[in-house]
């Protein structure tokens, strides 16, 4: 990814789900979140397309865990942040907190 270059909304707010979860990152996992934390409603498949997208751009990788009697044996993928996702993350961040500074009397205001 370009150092100028940063993801699309959805794609960082799957960065900073697979993030918050950890351990707990996979599919289904990280569609609760979002629609938990954001309000946003999320198919399965445009997560798995955002997540393929992701790691075709180094940011994510993620491994098979074995599925236990619970799931009837079915494996299933858990997702994890790169260093470079990390990273990205971060600068995310770090933009969208610049961008807001001194933002709150407009924000108080209520009307453009």
């Amino acid at each position: 990814m370009p150092a100028n270059s940063y993801p699309g909304e959805f794609e960082q707010m799957v960065l900073v789900a697979v993030l918050r979860l950890r351990q707990d990152a996979f599919a289904l996992s990280i569609i609760r979140e979002l629609d938990r934390v954001v309000g946003r409603e999320v198919s399965r498949g445009a997560l798995y397309r955002a997540l393929d997208r992701l790691e075709s751009k180094g940011l994510v990788k993620w491994e098979v865990e074995e599925g236990g009697p619970e799931r009837g044996g079915k494996r299933r993928r858990r997702f994890r942040l790169t260093g470079a996702g990390l990273a990205i993350v971060r600068k995310c961040y770090e933009a969208q907190q610049r961008l807001w500074v001194g933002l709150e009397p407009e924000l108080d205001r209520g009307t453009p």
